[in-house]
């Protein structure tokens, strides 16, 4: 159901640490399907369908406020307890601002984010800036799609299904996108109270390394991971080695169910 979480993979320990996968614009959970399979056992995995997705729903560009749909993803969860949320591109955007927020009366602990857009200051967007997202869309959605594919669709194949996807996010959810990038500098970063991990491709086309490095820098506790060679979908491109620093990450992390569970013991 569109705005939910659903349980994909539950952990093989009492005390599972949860966790929330959030897609970013035009992508599939099949993204995360090489992750699920290395991270560590204990995590239980969530994922969220969420209506900018590629299997999601029309008109979803048109809604004034798209941070809510993050929010009823986490509070969906079982118990409404996430410990941890992985969040790729455009959702790691909406999760940020939702946190900035304050609105959540049990955040998550600690945050993964894959390819995140952020710009410290207002000067640092300009018209080149609008005309490289605008006029390069379709090519920023061909690269997910490329990489996703595997080798399996020619160069063609590919483009088509980009625009065909351009289509479905339409100009409302491009402006969704851009919008949400240009309040990035306005963000109370500062008042943040969890751990973050950021990932990003040293050979992203959409999100830049100065993008992950600046948003790292401005954040309280985080630490960040530029990738060689990689684009914007680290999860499938260096899927072991992702995993890997979700599993150093997360070791740090006590699963909120434990805490519960130990206090219910007698």
């Amino acid at each position: 159901m569109i705005g939910q979480a659903r349980l994909r993979r539950p952990a093989d320990v009492a005390a599972p640490l949860r966790t929330l996968l959030v897609n970013g614009l035009g992508g599939s959970n099949a993204v995360w399907s090489p992750m699920v399979e290395l991270v560590d056992p204990r995590l239980e995995i969530w994922e969220a369908d969420l209506p900018w997705a590629s299997e999601g729903r029309s008109g979803w560009g048109q809604e004034s406020e798209l941070v809510p749909w993050i929010r009823r993803a986490l509070e969906s969860v079982d118990s409404g307890r996430v410990d941890l949320v992985v969040a790729h591109s455009f959702g790691a955007n909406l999760l940020l601002d939702l946190l900035c927020r304050g609105e959540l009366p049990e955040p998550p602990q600690a945050v993964v984010l894959v390819s995140p857009f952020y710009r410290p200051s207002p000067d640092r967007f300009d018209w080149e800036t609008i005309s490289y997202f605008l006029n390069n869309f379709h090519l920023l959605l061909q690269e997910g799609i490329r990489v996703r594919s595997a080798g399996r669709l020619d160069a063609d194949s590919q483009r088509d299904l980009a625009l065909r996807l351009r289509e479905m996010v339409g100009p409302y959810g491009w402006v969704r996108f851009f919008d949400t990038y240009l309040r990035t500098p306005g963000l109370a970063l500062e008042n943040l109270t969890q751990s973050f991990l950021i990932v990003g491709g040293a050979a992203d086309p959409a999100s830049s390394p100065a993008d992950s490095r600046d948003l790292a820098d401005r954040l309280p506790d985080c630490q960040a991971e530029i990738l060689e060679g990689c684009g914007h979908l680290a999860m499938v491109e260096r899927a072991e080695r992702f995993a890997h620093l979700v599993n150093v990450f997360s070791r740090s992390i006590e699963p909120s169910i434990a805490q519960t569970t130990g206090a219910e013991q007698p």
